[in-house]
């Protein structure tokens, strides 16, 4: 029978990975885990005190080996953003430990880090699914490679500080034309993300729905818009200096005048390991601090 694998997805950079590392790995160790991890975190696993041995560094994160069974994201949102795209996608299971100071994804408590492995071999946690977005680019004849993502899609102006020029479609029809710093279009799980910041509302991640939401748009009337999930959205770059297209804050692709975006609800979701008890409006409450006066 083939030893199960963990794969460690973690913010190297954080002065608490060694402590998150010395709580969470130990159990898996103990119960005959395989652990793979980027080779970056192994001076973190040595100060550990976890043994050399038992460290598999792999850049890829096991992605040519068969689907792991967990996948540990120890930092903040942006690490599990990570995790989603190399381990989430393939149907591994994440579990989000948050070593930083937000953390709408990684809602456990770096504090608590042993009791939530011991809580995840107890079986105390419950899956939720979460819906992502299918992004291309479509340039003349040519369709640029894109990917799911699990946040966002951002168009973005580069150093150049002119505005942008879209044309919004929406199921095929036209929904807007306009002038702006940038566009967002949201998961529910990414609005609270970026989308938030530009003045978007706040979806419930169960919610089958896409934010639109514009970055400094050029006119008082334009707000941000929800559509059902599964309405196909295109956006067209009328006129852009330097623009960019963002997935999840990670990969960038350069765009051109006369560039179409497309974007679909995809056929892959990720899953999120989360408390039996998880309330999506007490972390709401904690994590943009509704309950203080």
């Amino acid at each position: 029978m083939a030893r199960p694998t963990l794969v460690i997805v973690a913010k190297s950079r954080s002065t608490w990975l060694s402590n998150a590392l010395r709580e969470t790995v130990p159990p898996f160790l103990d119960r005959g885990w395989r652990v793979v991890a980027h080779p970056k975190i192994r001076n973190a696993w040595l100060a550990a005190g976890l043994p050399e041995e038992a460290f598999n560094g792999d850049p890829l994160f096991a992605a040519e080996s068969e689907v792991p069974d967990l996948c540990l994201a120890l930092g903040g949102d942006g690490t599990l953003l990570t995790a989603a795209r190399h381990t989430g996608v393939r149907g591994t299971p994440l579990l989000g430990i948050n070593l930083g100071s937000l953390g709408f994804l990684t809602s456990h408590p770096s504090e608590h880090a042993r009791r939530v492995v011991e809580d995840y071999f107890k079986g105390s946690f419950s899956a939720e699914t979460r819906s992502m977005l299918d992004t291309r680019v479509v340039r003349g004849t040519e369709i640029l490679p894109g990917r799911p993502v699990l946040n966002d899609a951002v168009l973005v102006k580069g150093l150049a500080a002119r505005m942008m020029e879209f044309r919004v479609e929406v199921d095929g029809g036209d929904a807007a034309h306009l002038r702006a710093d940038g566009l967002i279009v949201a998961t529910p799980t990414g609005s609270t993300a970026y989308s938030l910041s530009a003045g978007g509302p706040i979806l419930h991640p169960a919610l089958d729905a896409l934010v639109i939401s514009a970055i400094c748009p050029h006119t008082l009337t334009l707000r941000p818009i929800v559509v059902p999930g599964h309405l196909h959205v295109a956006i067209t770059v009328v006129h852009a200096e330097d623009a960019h297209l963002t997935l999840d804050g990670q990969v960038d692709h350069g765009l051109l005048s006369g560039d179409r975006l497309e974007f679909e609800k995809s056929e892959r979701t990720i899953t999120l390991l989360q408390d039996a008890d998880f309330s999506f409006f007490r972390l709401l409450q904690e994590k943009l601090h509704w309950s203080d006066r």
